[in-house]
């Protein structure tokens, strides 16, 4: 793909379905350390910094679930989800450092949120609550 994106569609190895994580945040660093977590844990990644592209990908990439950062140049996390409810209920865990966005964000729609920093383990259980349910 162009865009650098990977999609890991091999399933020789794993007869289950990987679930698909996007991870959206204006941040490179914590995107891959966010990745590479997911990643070592058995999920598939797909990563943006921008608002506007995560609305693409949800589309495109089909993902399973989306954390989404609220504070984010251009659009935001509170702009995303809120044109994200207007066409899926797909499950979206918010995150920022500022604990003050976690009513709006759950308000727009988001299904739980997260207050950074946040712990690995944290992350993914509300991932596997989210995607089990």
């Amino acid at each position: 793909m162009s865009d650098n994106t990977h999609i890991d569609t091999d399933t020789t190895t794993t007869p289950m379905k990987k679930e698909l994580v996007l991870v959206v945040d204006d941040h490179p660093k914590v995107l891959r350390f966010i990745e590479i977590d997911l990643k070592l844990r058995g999920f598939e990644v797909v990563t943006t910094t921008s608002g506007e592209k995560a609305l693409e990908l949800v589309r495109s990439a089909k993902p399973d679930i989306i954390l989404l950062d609220i504070v984010m140049p251009g659009v935001d996390g509170f702009e995303v989800l809120s044109k994200l409810r207007g066409f899926t209920q797909l499950p979206v865990i918010a995150f920022s450092a500022s604990q003050g966005s976690r009513d709006d964000a759950l308000r727009l729609g988001a299904n739980d949120f997260m207050a950074k920093p946040f712990h690995p383990d944290e992350m993914v259980r509300k991932i596997e609550a989210l995607i089990n349910r």
